[in-house]
């Protein structure tokens, strides 16, 4: 059975999610002078591939501790959207289900092709990344729960489309106006009249706020070996692997493809 790394690299050049700290890194010993390099670091749960537990927006939700292994580990499918996904488009179950079977219970790790737009992708862009990534139709969430899926994942720094997102409603408010320029090419791309209809108020994070507290869980910022042709599309053995971290809301994980 062949691994493959489906996990972006993590140091201080890493994207960071908006009005969160960056990571920091320094050493506190080295070689030459203590006989040993020591490293410390300051950082957000939320930067590089990363696990969001229950705990991350619903007060008593289960912990990164308290997810059974038997969730972050199984059988699944990687769905290959990358052919149709352009910046702040939008994709549905329809479109996933067009391309592979999804069954009751799976791990669902979703490839549109946009991790090659992080820092170590092939094409860095940091605010096309981060500002301009496609996005599911808010119909993901109640197809997510009749599937019965715990643990599903994408290679975008959040599994909400940015019009969902402080992204494309307040980011730079004041300053930049990021949501502006947003919205308007969403605007430009769906119509200013169906901007109510595709990302209606309720629809605000709704793949944390409506999956969370239903115990279905999210890998964000996924990469590496994603877009290897053998993966796509296909039945695979799927993990995420975060360290057994007691209390946290979200850690750093590894997510591995096995073949």
């Amino acid at each position: 059975m062949k691994p493959y790394d489906l996990s972006q690299p993590l140091n201080q050049d890493a994207p960071f999610w908006p009005f969160y700290p960056p990571f920091e890194v320094k050493y506190i010993k080295r070689k030459a002078e203590q006989g040993v390099n020591a490293q410390y670091i300051m950082t957000s749960n939320h930067m590089g591939t990363h696990l969001d537990a229950p705990r991350h927006f619903v007060t008593a939700g289960k912990t990164i501790d308290e997810l059974p292994l038997e969730w972050l580990y199984g059988e699944g499918v990687i769905v290959d959207l990358s052919d149709v996904l352009g910046e702040l488009d939008l994709f549905t179950p329809k479109m996933i289900e067009e391309r592979v079977e999804v069954k009751q219970g799976d791990i669902l790790f979703i490839h549109t092709g946009w991790h090659k737009h992080a820092q170590f992708g092939t094409e860095p862009d940091e605010e096309k990344y981060i500002h301009r990534h496609p996005g599911p139709h808010f119909e993901i969430v109640d197809w997510l729960l009749e599937k019965k899926i715990h643990l599903w994942g994408v290679d975008m720094i959040s599994t909400d489309h940015p019009m969902n997102l402080p992204i494309g409603r307040f980011l730079g408010k004041g300053g930049l106006e990021h949501w502006q320029k947003v919205r308007r090419q969403c605007e430009e791309k769906f119509g200013v009249d169906k901007m109510d209809e595709l990302f209606p108020e309720r629809a605000y994070q709704l793949t944390h706020n409506a999956l969370f507290p239903h115990d279905c869980v999210h890998v964000e910022n996924m990469g590496g070996e994603m877009s290897a042709p053998e993966l796509q599309n296909k039945r695979l053995t799927l993990g995420a692997f975060p360290w057994k971290f007691k209390g946290g809301e979200a850690a750093f994980c590894r997510a591995v493809a096995f073949v």
